[in-house]
């Protein structure tokens, strides 16, 4: 532990050279003044950084003396000079880091710092060209968070900054720091990612839901997050049936890059791995109208296929790169995929298909199609989940292949056949036979 007089001395140099930097302005002085202020600001935080690691009782000495107030202060006189000298980049940063390392592990350093630096702080080294600037101040929030500040965002006011920490994200896609905000403070509270989703625009809005698609995909759902993340499933899922239908706009060649319908091609990626996770795939099994949509969609999709030549017609052969890395490669497959999910050990989805003419539907989707991979795969598991302990469902397909109005051959593909038991046609599992 360093003497308090260091950094009583340290903190009368950097009021010194905030009083110096005033004069320089308002008497319009040489600017090579200005840089001899900066470099010594750059030090003197240089000397505050270091000695802040790991060390709790240098932390409360500085905080105690006022050096945070007085640096957040001085940051917001150094934004206002109009210079951009790398002598200013570097007293900015320095600045930074030293607010990071004294808010490390020291829950009262977090909370003065929020007090004196929350939102305007915040939002204008957010806003900064510097990435290093952006980068270090996003860490000085990552620091500062916790779930009670974070509800502070929900502000109209200051929902601003959680806007600029995505933005950030999306436009650095290397800056770590604002990953770990949206990961582990944003995504905890419902209530902001409703209130952001609204202000996002649709590029942005696929931005988060990537974010959120990697959070459940490569981390475990703790049981304290699942109903963080059940609520997220009933918001995502109320959008998806509000705004499938835009995915139909991607019929038009012209409109293969609409930032609308590349949104419901997200929205439908994140219900299907949410539904892949036990505990929101029965939360989201109970929505009344989910299923029901995701039928209608791919009602809707292989009408659109059939009616014209487009992504959502069945190819057998590939037509060029241009269809390969096409946004809406795969819809169909997932709108499947979640359709399987849905009816999954659940007799009242199972029903729900059969009575909204689903199960012919899916019958219809079980070719290869290069635009759809994996179609047939998804459709063997759908029909799976649909068919188990549910005769009515195995007796409506066994009835399709006997009229001729479900293929044999795709029967046979996803390992099913009929068999003719006392004048009843049994639908049954067979052993796939060796390509």
């Amino acid at each position: 532990m360093a003497e308090e007089s260091i950094f009583q001395n340290l903190l009368e140099i950097l009021m010194s050279a905030s009083s110096e930097i005033e004069h320089i302005y308002k008497n319009s002085c040489e600017l090579v003044d200005l840089d001899t202020c900066l470099l010594l600001i750059a030090e003197c935080f240089r000397c505050l950084r270091n000695a802040c690691v790991e060390c709790a009782k240098n932390q409360h000495v500085m905080r105690n003396l006022g050096l945070i107030s007085t640096s957040v202060n001085l940051i917001k006189l150094l934004h206002g000079i109009q210079i951009k000298e790398e002598s200013l980049l570097t007293a900015l940063r320095c600045s930074l880091q030293f607010l990071g390392n004294i808010a490390a592990g020291n829950g009262d350093s977090q909370n003065s710092i929020w007090k004196c630096a929350f939102p305007d702080l915040f939002l204008t080294c957010l806003t900064y060209s510097d990435e290093k600037i952006v980068a270090y101040c996003c860490m000085v929030l990552f620091t500062c968070l916790n779930s009670l500040k974070v509800r502070e965002l929900l502000d109209p006011g200051n929902l601003t900054v959680a806007l600029r920490v995505l933005k950030v994200y999306k436009e650095q896609l290397e800056s770590e720091w604002s990953f770990l905000i949206v990961t582990d403070h944003l995504l905890k509270c419902p209530e902001l990612v409703k209130a952001l989703y609204a202000k996002l625009s649709n590029q942005e809005r696929v931005t988060l839901l990537e974010l959120i698609m990697a959070e459940i995909s490569e981390n475990p759902v703790t049981s304290e997050e699942m109903n963080v993340f059940t609520r997220h499933a009933d918001f995502l899922a109320g959008c998806f049936q509000e705004k499938c239908e835009a995915v139909l706009k991607l019929t038009s060649a012209a409109d293969a890059e609409d930032e609308e319908a590349l949104v419901t091609v997200r929205l439908l990626d994140v219900l299907c791995e949410m539904t892949s996770n036990n505990g929101q795939l029965e939360h989201l099994q109970a929505l009344p109208s989910l299923l029901e949509t995701a039928i209608d969609t791919l009602r809707l999709t292989h009408l659109a296929g059939k009616q014209a030549v487009n992504i959502f017609t069945a190819t057998h052969a590939m037509t060029g790169q241009e269809e390969i890395s096409h946004p809406a490669v795969g819809f169909k497959s997932h709108l499947i995929r979640l359709i399987g999910n849905l009816c999954y050990k659940n007799k009242e989805n199972q029903d729900k298909v059969y009575e909204l003419d689903g199960i012919p539907l899916i019958l219809d989707n079980c070719s290869i199609d290069d635009n759809n991979p994996f179609v047939n795969q998804w459709a063997v598991y759908a029909i799976r989940n649909l068919t188990e302990q549910n005769e009515r469902n195995q007796e409506l397909i066994a009835q399709m292949e006997e009229k001729g109005l479900a293929d044999n051959s795709a029967l046979e593909s996803m390992g099913l056949e009929i068999e003719k038991q006392d004048d009843k046609l049994i639908l049954r599992s067979v052993r796939k036979k060796p390509l």
